[in-house]
Formats: C-alpha cells, sequence, structure tokens
C-alpha cells in the first residue's frame, strides 16, 4: 500500500527525503536510495506501507535482545528496504529486493500482537529488513500497540534522523541497534552511510527505552582489538551496563570472506568484557551466554541457545542487591 510519507520537502523538481541522514533529493518518478520511498508531485510516497513480507512468532532473544523480558517470545514483522547497503547482509532477500508481500494493516498488525499476549507474546518487534524505511508503518502500528499494553521492540541500523527518532521514541521499549564498526571509512565503504550518525542515535535512544548492540565480526574489516577496545570504550563512557552482541559473520550475499574464526570472536569478547558488564556471543554454540551479577557473579539468567530461564525475579540481584540493567 503506498501512503504520504512523512519528513520531506518539495523541490522544483521532486523532493528532498528527510528522514535520514542521506537526505535524498529525490526526482519526480524516481525513488531514494532505500528505494522503497518515491517522489510523485513534489511529495514524498512510502511503496511499503503495510506491505510485511515476513511475519513470525520468535523467542525475544533472537532479536537479540537478552535484558529485555527474558524467556519471552514476540511477535515480529519486517517489509523490504533498507538505507544501507551492506554486502554481507543476511536478510538481503528483502533488503534489497522486492519480495511477495501481504497487506497487514496497524490495527490487525497489533490485534495479531494483542491476541499471542495471553500466551509468552509480550508485544510486535519491527525487524527482519530496516524498519525505519517503513517509518509510518511502524509509528502508526506502535501506536496502537502501546493503547493495548503492548511492547514494542525495534531492530534497527539505527541511521535515523533525530526529529523521526524523537516522534518514535515515546512508543518503542527495546532496541537492538547495530554498531557495525567503530570506523568511520567501514561505514561509508561497506555499509553506505555514517559511524557518527549512528552513535548519535544510540546516545538518544538509551535515554528512552532499553537498549541493547550488536557487532558483527568480519574478519579483516571490522575484527581487530584495537577498534573493540574504542567501541567498547564509547559504550562503556556511555554506560557500561549497555549489553553487547558479538556475533560471528558466516559469508553470505556479496561477501565471500570466510567466517570469522571462533577464537577471534571470543578474543573480542575478552577484550569488550575488560569495559563492559554485559558481553555475548551470537552465532557461535557452546559458550556461557548466562547473564551474572556484575557485583557478585550470581547467575541471573541461564540460557541455552534461544531458551533462557530467569534465576532472579526482578532488577535487584537478589544476593547482593546490586542494580541490574534488565527488565524481567
Amino acid at each position: 500500500m503506498e501512503k504520504l510519507a512523512s519528513y520531506f520537502r518539495k523541490t522544483e523538481d521532486g523532493a528532498v527525503c528527510e528522514l535520514c541522514p542521506h537526505a535524498c533529493r529525490v526526482k519526480e518518478g524516481k525513488s531514494g536510495i532505500c528505494r522503497v520511498r518515491h517522489a510523485r508531485g513534489g511529495e514524498i510516497y512510502s511503496e511499503n506501507y503495510g506491505e510485511i513480507s515476513s511475519l513470525g512468532i520468535d523467542p525475544i532473544e533472537k532479536k537479540p535482545l537478552f535484558h529485555f523480558r527474558p524467556g519471552k517470545s514476540i511477535l515480529s514483522c519486517g517489509s523490504y528496504g533498507c538505507n544501507f547497503s551492506c554486502g554481507y547482509c543476511q536478510n538481503y532477500s528483502i533488503a534489497h529486493f522486492k519480495p511477495m508481500t501481504d497487506y497487514i494493516g496497524p490495527e490487525q498488525m497489533a490485534e495479531k500482537a494483542a491476541e499471542l499476549s495471553q500466551r509468552k507474546n509480550v508485544g510486535l518487534a519491527f525487524t527482519y529488513n530496516e524498519p525505519t524505511v517503513f517509518y509510518e508503518y511502524m509509528l502508526d502500528t506502535a501506536n496502537i500497540c502501546k493503547s493495548k499494553g503492548l511492547d514494542v521492540v525495534v531492530v534497527t541500523n539505527g541511521y535515523i534522523n533525530a526529529e523521526p527518532l524523537e516522534e518514535l521514541l515515546p512508543y518503542v521499549d527495546a532496541m537492538n541497534i547495530d554498531l557495525k564498526s567503530f570506523n568511520e571509512d567501514f561505514y561509508r565503504k561497506v555499509c553506505g552511510g555514517s559511524l557518527s550518525d549512528v552513535l548519535r542515535t544510540i546516545e538518544r535512544a538509551n535515554k528512552s527505552c532499553h537498549v541493547e548492540l550488536t557487532t558483527l565480526a568480519i574478519t579483516g574489516y571490522n575484527d581487530s582489538d584495537e577498534e573493540m577496545e574504542e567501541l567498547s570504550g564509547w559504550i562503556s563512557e556511555l554506560d557500561r551496563s549497555i549489553p553487547l552482541h558479538i556475533s560471528r559473520y558466516h559469508p553470505t550475499y556479496k561477501f565471500n570472506e570466510i567466517p570469522t574464526p571462533v577464537e577471534r570472536i571470543l578474543k573480542l569478547a575478552e577484550i569488550a568484557k575488560q569495559k563492559l558488564d554485559y558481553v555475548y556471543i551470537g552465532n557461535v554454540g557452546d559458550v556461557d551466554n548466562n547473564t551474572y551479577c556484575p557485583n557478585c557473579g550470581s547467575t541471573i539468567v541461564e540460557r541455552d541457545a534461544y531458551s533462557s530461564k530467569v534465576r532472579n525475579s526482578s532488577d535487584i540481584c537478589g544476593k547482593c542487591g546490586e542494580r541490574l540493567n534488565i527488565v524481567i
């Protein structure tokens, strides 16, 4: 479904999209970098409003969110399009191509999540492709979800302008934001974006909702000791209790580099743990991804793959009284 977009300004030959930092100058009949927002009559229209390519019930740990409603599930939806151009995209079939979709309106989607909430489902996650490129649908649906008492989760690359982010945040309970690298060259050459804009999003979101970060480590690109020291150092200065997920890369889409060695992932995690309270490893089996109290070491959540057992009843450690960055 097509819908008039938010955040644009008219020009003589089209419009400028002001949703993300690309600020695409879109000529009449053309679309921006995301390929889903096009100009017509001096206005920008979103072509993927309510066009759902992927819908499923996932463990919330799969987002990944380890410190938000552990052990629960969440209805997850995605559309198509992305404002980045990562050559290693794991969801490239919907991020960079137009798949088959079904229209599910905001009220209908929120009602699906509400019906499921009678079980272990806590709400709705916007994920799979980059949700900010179906911003209008996400905002409308999140508003309805909140009116029904549901949690709203956004899994994003964080490449969004300040004003639309401010409008969205009151309806968001948790975000997982990709911190793809701590190098501007990587963001510019590999992702087609900028690190500084993503850092701004992380800083702002952390003031309003629960935030966790994910870094996919790729051999020879963003997996040096020095970069992880800088990345984890920046997070610790912001808030050392923000959970960081370090995930192992596997070849996909346009990238044929070898999978990141497990030993390298483990080393990066050890570096990050020097500065951060909670560091987890993704895409590697047989690792300890339990959550422990950073003060006394008692087990807060036990994990086996995406199965979680909560051993603490609140965000206060039952053994030592330490306040934990976790939403039970």
